[in-house]
């Protein structure tokens, strides 16, 4: 006799389209916007293509659904950055956070950092719109700050001229960052020597130079460790 199906619970307009997306999202990060059907779309989702279409007329409102929630992060991290002073110990913090975020995903839904990585990846080959909503995003709500430090720490005199805009130094290491967590997903083939807590350390101090942090000022303010305990575990 056959088992009886697991019953899908009834949802809510709001909570399916939250379904949908979350269905959607692992699709569009492996094949591309292009190369993700409705049809699969909604198999993944376990609804018909008629309920998605009623939810999402076409494809394109699906991914744009998609891309302004992928333009988020963990409210209590956003509102604790707005109050934290500009500082060298800011700046320095800054920097480890993203490296750690990036790479092991320590803030938000960690589950969602890798179909994340991938759709920026896609977002390259295809449009680019995913990529530019995303950096427009960060651009708003988290480089305020980074800029405002970076102007802290020079009138404290902790880093020296480089001749490259703040904007940029910003942008810079964050490509650092971000390649670093390309360089782990699946097939990833690049050989770094150390555990993943060594590279994200290496990663940092390599940033703070680059941003032209003094090496006496990273070597008594950088403190990986004690920064670290504020997030999660580090997988082997």
């Amino acid at each position: 006799m056959a088992s009886p199906r697991t019953p899908i619970p009834r949802l809510d307009s709001e909570e399916r389209r939250k379904a949908i997306v979350e269905a959607a999202m692992p699709l569009f990060a492996r094949k591309g916007f292009g190369g993700t059907t409705t049809k699969e779309i909604a198999e993944a989702a376990r609804i018909s293509e008629a309920l998605l279409f009623k939810h999402f007329p076409t494809k394109s409102a699906l991914y744009q659904d998609m891309l302004r929630s992928g333009c988020s992060a963990d409210p209590v991290l956003l509102e604790r950055l707005k109050l934290v002073e500009p500082s060298t110990r800011t700046l320095i913090n800054m920097m480890h956070f993203m490296v750690y975020h990036f790479v092991v995903g320590g803030f938000g839904n960690a589950a969602e950092r890798e179909p994340r990585q991938r759709l920026v990846l896609n977002s390259f080959l295809e449009d680019g719109e995913f990529a530019r909503l995303t950096f427009e995003w960060v651009a708003t709500e988290v480089y305020p700050k980074f800029g405002a430090s970076v102007e802290a720490a020079e009138r404290a005199g902790d880093l020296v001229s480089t001749g490259v805009a703040p904007i940029n130094r910003f942008w810079f290491a964050q490509h650092i960052a971000a390649l670093l967590a390309f360089a782990r997903l699946p097939g990833g083939t690049v050989p770094y020597a150390g555990d993943t807590l060594a590279v994200i350390d290496q990663a940092v101090r390599f940033i703070l130079r680059g941003l032209g942090m003094k090496d006496e000022v990273i070597a008594r303010e950088y403190d990986p460790q004690a920064l670290s305990m504020f997030l999660q575990p580090v997988p082997a």
